[in-house]
């Protein structure tokens, strides 16, 4: 599965260089400063930590540890390293895709969480506990370490020089890798999240009862989690798709390459925009620890009086 094409993609990387910077560096600054104040929030303002604290507090440490691998990617950006870093390279690129996907499967399984609170509280007061929720932490965390470890096959025979986070072999590219990336890593996140959300909103939004301030901070809350979920991790994912077919030689014409080329890339470097967008959701997070329980205890009211009605 190699790409025979002498299409040139010079032009493509000297508009990326600048491009790259540009998004950058105001993401890893806001990122760091947002992040870390985050967790100085949750791990030393809040005195009592409950199930979202620690999902939310898991993201921020994926997030960091993205963020700092963006300096990394700067320099390879602009700079071959030499073939002994190659072992180096590849142990950041891992930590880069672990911190992106871990990510995407705290956003699902907070997620899933609230809606576990709004829409089955009853259910939620047995399966919810931070016990649950730390081992669900630390399974995401087993999980992305295991599976991003094919990442340290995908640069060979190097000889002399190369840019580190490109340029990845044809095992990078391999049929049923692309297929586990896209269907694990992104559509079945992407449903579950969806569907949660989409059910959890119209429980919070049923017009037989009263929408309350507790409610509208909830209904804010899941807005925000799908926005940083969809926004950085669709286009991205989409460039992966149309670039296994130029490597898979499927897509031949050098002007579409390279429009795929330029579309892969830029999305990639939005993507990390996630770091920014999840600070949003940690404000609506810190309002809603604070607020305490309302809106399960409003749906715990809901299914009593609905109980109530039925008898």
């Amino acid at each position: 599965m190699i790409n025979e094409s002498n299409c040139s993609f010079e032009d493509v990387d000297a508009l990326m260089r600048p491009l790259e910077l540009v998004i950058y560096v105001p993401i890893f600054l806001l990122g760091i400063v947002l992040n870390v104040s985050a967790l100085w929030v949750f791990c030393f303002v809040f005195k009592k930590w409950t199930e979202s604290t620690i999902y939310m507090i898991n993201l921020a440490i994926m997030d960091v540890l993205l963020l700092l691998q963006l300096p990394f990617k700067m320099h390879a950006t602009n700079n071959k390293w030499l073939a002994n870093k190659k072992h180096l390279c590849s142990f950041l690129e891992s930590l880069y895709f672990m911190a992106m996907y871990g990510s995407i499967y705290i956003i699902m399984c907070i997620s899933v969480d609230r809606y576990l609170g709004i829409c089955h509280p009853f259910y939620a007061k047995s399966l919810r506990s931070k016990k649950s929720a730390r081992i669900v932490c630390l399974v995401i965390w087993v999980l992305v370490i295991v599976v991003t470890t094919p990442v340290y096959t995908f640069h060979e025979d190097i000889q002399e020089t190369f840019h580190c986070f490109h340029g990845f072999s044809n095992k990078g590219w391999n049929l049923w890798l692309i297929v586990c990336l896209e269907v694990f890593g992104f559509l079945l996140p992407a449903f579950v999240l969806i569907c949660c959300s989409v059910k959890s909103i119209r429980t919070l939004r049923n017009p037989k009862f009263t929408f309350t301030p507790g409610r509208q901070a909830g209904v804010r809350i899941i807005h925000s989690s799908l926005c940083a979920f969809l926004v950085p991790f669709t286009p991205c994912h989409i460039a992966i798709f149309f670039q296994y077919l130029v490597r898979s030689s499927t897509i031949t014409e050098c002007d579409a390459q390279q429009r795929i080329s330029l579309f892969l890339q830029l999305s990639m470097s939005l993507a990390n925009i996630t770091c920014f967008l999840d600070a949003i959701f940690y404000y609506f997070v810190a309002k809603e620890v604070r607020a305490g329980k309302d809106t399960i205890r409003m749906s715990l009211t809901r299914i009593k009086s609905m109980s109530t009605s039925d008898a």
